[in-house]
């Protein structure tokens, strides 16, 4: 179902197979969606892996986005580009992937559905995603947590390196 059209932010990571080339190509699937165009682009940031840590780096990004998609309908298109991108869903978290988007924000929309939660969980702790959403919008607010700058300020010591 379309809608008027909602700012969304969009988190793309991938740790396999030459993960820069894995985020930019999905960035450019994500701006050629129906309803959907993406607005601002952060750079590329090489992040530790979380939790599962034998695995290589993370490149993470966040694309600022405009869609006219309902967030059921967003979460369905996401998941139909990392299938195409060759992303396997495993039983396992944080394991290595292709490519990974995540729905974090969803206009000011608070959601929690067996299917998706929106604001995504722990994105309000995480630096690896919150530097790239201030700079793609200084201005980002976390429903129910905050101002996005604010929370970035309070992660700075986790380790992200921006790529040149």
């Amino acid at each position: 179902m379309e809608h008027d059209s909602i700012t969304s932010y969009i988190g793309v990571g991938s740790n396999l197979d030459n993960p820069q080339k894995q985020v930019r190509s999905a960035m450019d699937e994500l701006d050629s969606l129906e309803s959907c165009r993406i607005i601002g682009r952060s750079s590329l940031y090489i992040t530790k892996p979380v939790g599962f840590a034998q695995q290589p780096d993370f490149v993470n990004a966040v694309c600022k986005i405009t869609t006219g998609l309902d967030p059921q309908r967003l979460l369905s298109r996401l998941l139909d580009i990392e299938e195409s991108m060759g992303r396997v869903r495993g039983t396992l978290p944080n394991r290595p992937r292709r490519i990974d988007l995540d729905l974090l924000l969803y206009g000011t929309q608070q959601i929690n559905t067996p299917e998706l939660i929106v604001p995504h969980p722990r994105m309000h702790e995480r630096r690896f995603v919150l530097e790239p959403l201030v700079e793609v919008d200084q201005n980002a607010v976390i429903p129910g947590k905050g101002n996005a700058k604010e929370l970035f300020e309070e992660c700075i010591a986790q380790e992200v390196v921006k790529v040149k």
